[in-house]
């Protein structure tokens, strides 16, 4: 699916990255906790998450992500933008929360990068 069908289908505004929603996403990881995404988001994945700040285009660039979907309505911080454009990492914001959105994406096809976690990660 092209992110412009994602962006349609969340009723999501662009914040960043308009020339990029020609790209094709399949898979989507949904998380606030930046060392999950690090721990689990594979390269090519959406990230869903409802934080606004630097961090997230950081961990989103050092995992390759494709495009980031903030959630909730919030709308990133100016220090976010300038860094998501300049490592050409679109964002979109839906007013959806987190649970709708993965939903929502799901019942369209789009799948979650992993379906479980292997072994004991957290012990």
């Amino acid at each position: 699916m092209k992110l412009r069908e994602v962006k349609d289908i969340l009723e999501a505004s662009v914040v960043v990255g308009e020339e990029k929603l020609d790209m094709e996403v399949s898979t989507a990881f949904g998380a606030d906790l930046m060392s999950d995404v690090l721990a689990f988001a594979k390269a090519g994945s959406i990230l869903l998450t409802g934080l606004t700040n630097a961090q997230i285009i950081k961990t989103a660039a050092d995992r390759s992500i494709a495009a980031i979907i903030i959630v909730r309505g919030k709308e990133p911080s100016t220090e976010a933008i300038e860094m998501a454009r300049e490592l050409q990492i679109p964002i979109l914001s839906t007013k959806y929360i987190l649970f709708e959105t993965a939903g929502i994406l799901y019942s369209k096809g789009i799948v979650g990068c992993l379906k479980k976690v292997d072994g004991d990660f957290y012990k």
